[in-house]
């Protein structure tokens, strides 16, 4: 899919809702993108100067306005403008007090108590805008908790909420896995259904209300089997996962692909297309539990042998052709080019202002059948929208904007392309 500015559309369900996002990374802004894919204006506040720490992010292109720019960054802020205030000015956190009348949401992703020490906290703003939605995303959430002073990055609060352990395998750390930053968008989910919900509720109450994440609380429902079944006595270790059925990753003639069989008619099926029909008979595959034990020793090369003639979507195919649930364990050239995401409009192009390749940015995986799907467009550069915020939004005049630029509170003309 091609950014286009100009698509016609019948609407989307968050058109005329406007969020002033003082965020930073990548939960939040994850969270405001989906928003903003869903219609609502977003308004992202930035330092002036040097933006969020998102942009200093690795690896880096050079953006138009000839500034370095993150990847973290330029994943997450299509279709958002840029306001450049510096909000440890106290003219800058007035500004932003001035907006709030204009905007439905307020979302913020610093540590607890950096928001309060600004003066720009929930309990001051809402006595004074009562209808303001108000969401945070924090490493440890508002309330009472022994981590509250704690910085957090996803593969933090992964590990707390127990993803890593499971895996870990006896005498070796646990594996620390950081391509997807589930912690981030686990997070920013449960922002944008907060969001969603306190602004209904808002339709009914006339009152908006604090939608508080933490990041590890995110986490802790995203692993959730790893509490219950401790409590129902089968805590998920490396030692005891796949003690039943047939669950891996298996050699294909271009890579791997991921097969699970957890039945009986599964099993046969695949016995009968491996041309091991024997196994239906005998005593070692009686049982599930049996499949796993020998799964390694018998299966698995019976399979890699018959896979090893075909390629990895070819083999899922033909295994899920006799409903036994498979798929290509995938890299990024797969996905580029794979029909699915191609067809769902699952990855967006952005045109690199440095290079001729563009970037692909993940579209929005929220389809809805009654409302339009764009338009998406680039992210935007730094303070780029500073002025036609201020004006729009305040009315505010050359010479008021003259003088902010001048003193450093906001971005000055001309400073961004």
């Amino acid at each position: 899919m091609q950014l286009d500015a100009s698509r016609p559309g019948i609407g989307r369900p968050l058109d005329g809702v406007r969020v002033l996002a003082i965020e930073q990374m990548q939960a939040l802004p994850f969270a405001t993108q989906l928003l903003a894919f869903l219609g609502a204006e977003v308004v992202k506040i930035e330092h002036p100067v040097h933006g969020e720490s998102g942009r200093g992010s690795r690896p880096q292109i050079t953006d138009r306005d000839g500034r370095r720019v993150g990847a973290t960054y330029l994943r997450n802020n299509l279709s958002k403008q840029s306001l450049g205030i510096d909000l440890k000015h106290p003219e800058g956190v007035a500004l932003v007090k001035r907006l709030l009348p204009h905007f439905d949401v307020l979302a913020e992703n610093f540590k607890a108590d950096t928001m309060e020490r600004l003066g720009l906290g929930y309990a001051a703003l809402s006595e004074a805008h009562p209808r303001l939605v108000y969401v945070s995303i924090s490493g440890f959430g508002h309330g009472p908790t022994p981590y509250a002073d704690w910085p957090a990055y996803a593969p933090i609060v992964e590990a707390m909420a127990g993803l890593y352990e499971p895996n870990r395998k006896p005498g070796e750390p646990p594996p620390v896995v950081v391509a997807g930053a589930l912690g981030d968008n686990a997070s920013a989910l449960y922002a944008a259904i907060g969001t969603l919900a306190a602004l209904r509720q808002r339709d009914v109450t006339g009152r908006g209300q604090h939608v508080d994440i933490a990041m590890f609380d995110a986490m802790v429902a995203m692993t959730d089997m790893v509490p219950f079944m401790w409590s129902v006595g089968e805590p998920p270790s490396a030692a005891t996962a796949g003690r039943t059925g047939i669950v891996g990753a298996f050699r294909a003639a271009d890579g791997y692909f991921v097969m699970a069989i957890f039945r009986e008619h599964q099993f046969e099926a695949l016995a009968r297309l491996l041309g091991h029909e024997g196994w239906l008979d005998d005593p070692r595959f009686a049982t599930r539990e049996g499949w796993a034990e020998y799964r390694e020793s018998v299966v698995r090369p019976a399979l890699e042998a018959w896979a090893s003639e075909r390629g990895k979507l070819e083999v899922c195919a033909t295994l899920c052709g006799i409903d036994i649930p498979a798929g290509p364990s995938n890299v990024a050239e797969d996905l580029v080019r794979d029909p699915h995401v191609a067809n769902r409009d699952m990855l967006v192009e952005v045109p690199r202002p440095d290079a001729d390749r563009p970037m692909l940015v993940v579209g929005n995986p929220v389809k809805l059948s009654a409302a339009s799907d764009g338009p998406i467009t680039r992210y935007p550069s730094l303070g780029e929208h500073t002025e036609q915020v201020l004006q729009d939004t305040l009315g505010l005049e050359r010479e008021e904007l003259d003088a902010l630029a001048e003193a450093g509170v906001i971005s000055a003309p001309g400073e961004s392309a």
